[in-house]
């Protein structure tokens, strides 16, 4: 049997488990593609539990395309203040901008043309809101099929994805969301990562070949990881009469455009250039192929120094979008 054949007969049952299976989430109590592409954005490298409360705080703040595309930059970076990849809420507001304008694009390549959307996001956003087949081949997709079809094949290499999706398209039903989101079902509450899949649980379990043959350990197949680069730094947590430093990194890059605490490599400042350290503390952040390993500085500043903007706790928490990668040092803002 054909990967093709064999995808197409493992439809019926998983449309089937999805329907007494799926999870509650927010995004899926309607399919308005505004709802759904706001989703699938917050989605992209951030957990579900994680995005929920952020989607609902962000629909109420922004309840329309419109909202988000007259709102300032500002206001849609510190809605997003959290959870990070501060990328995508730019790519967000400049896209609104469009489709305030334009309408929401109905075509893949509409969606696809939108700025921060890639072919699985377009793929997702055809798939729900208008039951297109598009096939949205992501992390979860790819290590589902690898088992179903027993595949070795490199799941880092395009290659992979672009063989996957040829033969998603060809089995796609009428009911294209329903199966978009079912095989991401799937993938994130049975044919699960970093552990053993609960085949018990899986519809597919007299259908897919690498349990059949007892080797789900052997899938996915993928490249050896990279190690990330490691930087240390030094965070300068600058106080005087109860306001704090902050410092806007730059147009361009990791975090671009954001507020931080002062930063610097470690060893290129000293604490006592800007006056008696009060308390210091180790923390690290981890981005895809970064790690910061930091050194916080609680400082009470001899002058407000030029280079800097100087706000209260409470400003800094209304206005000031401010990286996770610095929350290890929030709590000095209300006890200084």
């Amino acid at each position: 049997m054909s990967n093709i054949e064999l995808l197409k007969n493992a439809v019926p049952p998983l449309l089937g488990w999805y329907r007494n299976h799926k999870r509650n989430l927010p995004w899926r109590e309607n399919r308005d593609p505004y709802r759904v592409w706001i989703s699938e954005i917050m989605l992209q490298q951030t957990r579900v539990e994680a995005v929920k409360q952020y989607y609902l705080r962000f629909l109420k703040q922004f309840p329309t395309v419109r909202a988000l595309a007259d709102a300032d930059i500002s206001e849609v970076l510190k809605a997003w203040e959290g959870l990070g990849y501060y990328s995508r809420a730019r790519n967000l507001h400049a896209a609104a901008k469009i489709v305030a304008e334009q309408g929401f694009p109905e075509t893949p390549e509409g969606v696809r043309a939108l700025p921060g959307v890639g072919d699985y996001t377009a793929g997702a956003i055809c798939s729900i809101a208008y039951d297109l087949p598009c096939p949205a081949v992501d992390g979860n997709v790819l290590r589902v099929l690898t088992r179903l079809f027993a595949d070795e094949s490199n799941i880092d290499d395009g290659r992979t994805k672009a063989a996957f999706a040829a033969a998603l398209k060809e089995a796609y039903p009428p009911q294209a969301g329903d199966f978009c989101q079912a095989l991401m079902e799937l993938g994130a509450i049975v044919c699960v990562p970093n552990a053993a899949p609960l085949c018990e649980k899986c519809p597919w379990e007299k259908l897919c070949r690498a349990h059949l043959a007892g080797e789900t350990e052997k899938y996915p197949v993928r490249a050896e990881k990279r190690a990330r680069k490691v930087e240390e730094l030094a965070v300068f947590v600058l106080e005087k009469e109860g306001r704090f430093a902050l410092e806007q990194r730059g147009k361009s890059g990791l975090l671009a455009g954001l507020w931080q605490f002062p930063l610097a490599e470690a060893g290129a400042l000293r604490p006592e250039a800007f006056g008696d350290t009060v308390a210091t503390k180790r923390a690290k952040h981890i981005f895809t192929h970064i790690e910061w390993r930091m050194t916080g500085y609680l400082i009470r500043a001899r002058e407000f120094f030029p280079a800097y903007v100087w706000e209260d706790a409470e400003e800094i928490a209304a206005s000031f979008a401010l990286p996770s990668a610095f929350k290890a040092f929030f709590s000095w803002l209300g006890n200084s």
